[in-house]
């Protein structure tokens, strides 16, 4: 009866949310006059929480760099203005993509309840949906990858994430007969069971968990969700990250306006807003004045917020604890170490050849993003020595002879990667400690009382 009645609730609230949004449609404008070096976008609709980040999350997902943002959702009304280029820095021009952006985001975008799309689910039957979580471990990932080949499952796109010795990734697999998704129950029993057991390894102190589906998700909202509910965010006693060397994270209650201001100093890199949009979604907390500024090296982010409650922060502990964890999804994806690309023809296997070949050669893989599109792999790896030492040159060149030279290509310099070898001695191959960086500790550019 229960159910009944919550499913009925469930569908007046979409009902009305569906009323609301003919009643006051989304509208979409698109401005390549205005600003000078970019393309300003303005979206303007019925506010409601989780908006913020669906519009974040479609603009992020083209790869484009925003590089201003104004955000103003008082009251029942949501308007955003967002300065967006390319990756090499040149306005949006390409119509194809204007259209998409209209279509994601304006009157005619298909659109469900707030709940559910605050997961970023989208139902998909060509493959199946693996999401990992363990303690970190040298020679994890190529493990994993094996198990899986083993298993007969194909890696067509994934993710894999580290921090703070935890290791997260989401994996979409074929079966490598059909090439479709995996369907048998005691097939998928024992893909997780075999996985599980691989995650586990030799620490009993940590969960290790594996999800198989059949629906797909969006890949990178669900490695935020994952590593924050596995409390990624608790400082270990033996953290050797210096506080003046992490994301200047601070966070204020202006009385007068029942806010509490949020403001974020970091070094800018792409996805930056998007992390910090989505930890503070999964938190509950609703985002009602914003101002974003990544024109620079540094990144600055200010956002006036209240929990869903309507409440500011309300002690010391969740104070320190949203700090904790927008400086984690801020850490999660920093591209540590030597990034190599690899672009081959797909078969199964590959990726467990790949990392197999890194572990032999001592490299351990921190970030890693898997990728299929016709028939092709394209895939990124961040890689640094086993040792927490500069990858040498001549160890790439013996990988690279293995794989083949115009498979694997090395995109920054080896001699730059992990600068600071002693602070990081615990890095695994599917990642670990987050490593020193420079950041610059500005302090609040308001002062709020």
């Amino acid at each position: 009866m229960m159910e009944a009645t919550m499913s009925f609730s469930q569908g007046i609230n979409d009902e009305y949310e569906k009323f609301i949004r003919r009643m006051n449609p989304p509208r979409v404008v698109i401005d390549n006059e205005y600003c000078k070096n970019a393309t300003v976008i303005q979206v303007d609709s019925a506010n409601e929480h989780g908006i913020l980040l669906e519009v974040v999350q479609v603009l992020t997902d083209l790869n484009l760099i925003i590089t201003k943002a104004y955000i103003s959702s008082d009251g029942g009304w949501f308007m955003d203005v967002f300065n967006v280029t390319d990756q090499n820095g040149n306005k949006i021009t390409d119509e194809g993509v204007l259209d998409y952006i209209r279509k994601s985001l304006g009157p005619d975008a298909c659109f469900t309840s707030s709940m559910r799309r605050s997961v970023g689910v989208k139902q998909s039957m060509d493959h199946t949906s693996i999401e990992l979580i363990g303690s970190d471990r040298p020679g994890l990932l190529s493990e994993v990858s094996a198990v899986l080949t083993h298993l007969k499952c194909n890696v067509v796109n994934g993710e894999v994430w580290t921090h703070n010795t935890r290791a997260a990734a989401v994996m979409q697999v074929t079966d490598e007969e059909t090439g479709g998704a995996i369907t048998d129950p005691e097939r998928l029993s024992m893909i997780k069971k075999l996985l599980c057991n691989v995650l586990k390894g030799s620490n009993k102190s940590r969960e290790a968990k594996t999800v198989v589906s059949h629906g797909g998700t969006h890949t990178e909202r669900r490695l935020h969700q994952m590593m924050f509910a596995d409390r990624d965010y608790e400082r270990l006693s033996d953290d050797a990250l210096g506080e003046s060397q992490r994301p200047d994270v601070n966070v204020v209650n202006w009385h007068d306006r029942d806010y509490s201001v949020v403001t974020i100093r970091s070094k800018d890199r792409p996805k930056l807003l998007f992390d910090a949009v989505c930890t503070l979604t999964d938190m509950q907390y609703v985002v009602f004045h914003g101002n974003v500024d990544a024109e620079g090296p540094e990144a600055y982010q200010e956002y006036c917020i209240r929990h869903v409650d309507g409440s500011p922060v309300k002690s010391d502990a969740e104070r320190q604890r949203l700090v904790h964890c927008l400086e984690a999804a801020i850490e999660r994806r920093v591209s540590e170490g030597l990034k190599l690309e690899l672009c081959t023809t797909d078969r199964v296997g590959l990726l467990s050849d790949v990392t197999r070949i890194f572990r032999e050669n001592s490299l351990n893989v921190t970030r890693a993003e898997v990728t299929t599109r016709s028939g092709k792999a394209a895939n990124t790896f961040y890689v640094c020595d086993a040792s927490g030492y500069p990858v040498d040159s001549k160890i790439i060149d013996s990988i690279r002879q293995a794989i083949g030279q115009t498979i694997l290509q090395v995109k920054n310099n080896p001699e730059e990667a992990n600068q600071n070898p002693q602070e990081s001695p615990s890095r695994f191959l599917f990642g670990g400690l987050f490593k020193s960086r420079s950041f610059c500790n500005f302090g609040l550019v308001k002062s709020y009382s």
